[in-house]
């Protein structure tokens, strides 16, 4: 960030949902550091990725308020006085959501509304980045994807996280409340949910190389992702709030560049020191809603802010490891005797 942006957050009263949750939680380290007046807003539902330790490094500089997003009325109480939401609460497994669509619908799409109404009816001058998702845009037709894709999900979830982002655009376009939406990828790094595979597939991997066990790629393993570093999405958020070049549209933001997953776990092995690879077969219920080869083109959102990422894969991959190293008894129950099937 520029040193404007800097400044900008500086006493500026923020409020993030899903904030104890694992972009929710780094953004706030960061807000902290940047001087800002942060409150964080998460559930802390089991196996959503909500963990206090989280942000034990800044526990006596923010407020946490303990409340789901899908409680209208404390929401409507929550988003008064604030002057930029990052709006990060919601489900990400793509796999519980073909399981629970409904509990998807409650939590990705009605409770944006929610929000959105809350803010609408008391802080209409509010300023609100939604977490987004790749997801939406299904299997892609062309590589690397635009955010000029078609927006064709292939499960629940990607329909819901669509129509939560819609909300947002048109309570933009409509009602002025500034909004914008952050298209995000793979993201990977300190603070993220490890316990199980649900959640996609680069913190199990992790967790798998961390505790020198299996880790399984289904299939080949050449198909291409996109990953980017948590403390670049981070900026990635602070550069959207703190512009109103933002307002009403959505953007990609992706990794530096693609790596297929047999390289990805070749180079999270070596970076570990410790681990395996074995290639499997692919489940049927993993398989009907895999994109295959995916990675985005996030030049729009690089022309509007600036914003570019900054740690390289390696890199990012080290210091995710010595993370999970120093701190493994808080983010997993019990060490693997076995190495179950990732995604």
């Amino acid at each position: 960030m520029d040193s404007d942006n800097l400044s900008f957050y500086k006493d500026r009263r923020v409020l993030i949902t899903g904030g104890l949750g694992f972009i929710g939680s780094n953004l706030a380290v960061r807000l902290v550091a940047l001087g800002a007046d942060v409150l964080l807003v998460d559930s802390l539902a089991p196996d959503y990725g909500g963990n206090l330790f989280n942000i034990d490094a800044v526990q006596t500089d923010v407020r946490v308020n303990i409340s789901d997003v899908r409680d209208a009325s404390s929401m409507q109480y929550l988003v008064k006085d604030r002057e930029v939401i990052f709006n990060l609460a919601g489900q990400v497994s793509h796999i519980d959501s073909m399981r629970d669509p409904y509990t998807d619908l409650e939590i990705n799409c009605r409770s944006q509304l929610s929000i959105l109404e809350a803010c609408r009816q008391h802080n209409p001058a509010v300023k609100v980045v939604f977490a987004g998702t790749r997801q939406i845009y299904g299997k892609p037709d062309y590589l690397p994807v635009t955010e000029e894709h078609l927006v064709r999900p292939v499960d629940v979830n990607g329909i819901n996280k669509a129509a939560g982002e819609y909300y947002h655009l048109v309570y933009n376009n409509v009602f002025g409340i500034r909004s914008c939406s952050l298209r995000l990828t793979n993201v990977y790094g300190p603070r993220r949910l490890i316990k199980h595979s649900w959640q996609g597939f680069i913190g199990w991997f992790i967790r798998l190389a961390v505790e020198d066990q299996e880790i399984q790629i289904y299939g080949d393993g050449s198909q291409l992702r996109d990953l980017v570093f948590v403390d670049d999405v981070v900026e990635a958020f602070l550069c959207a709030g703190a512009s109103d070049a933002c307002n009403g549209e959505v953007f990609n933001v992706g990794g530096n560049g693609p790596i297929s997953l047999s390289d990805l776990v070749e180079l999270l092995v070596e970076v570990a020191g410790t681990g395996r690879v074995r290639h499997v077969e692919w489940p049927v219920d993993r398989k009907s809603i895999d994109l295959g080869g995916f990675y985005a083109d996030s030049t729009k959102f690089m022309r509007a802010v600036g914003w570019t990422g900054r740690v390289d894969l390696r890199d990012g991959l080290t210091r995710t490891v010595a993370f999970y190293r120093q701190h493994l008894d808080r983010y997993v129950d019990t060490p693997l005797d076995t190495a179950p099937g990732a995604s």
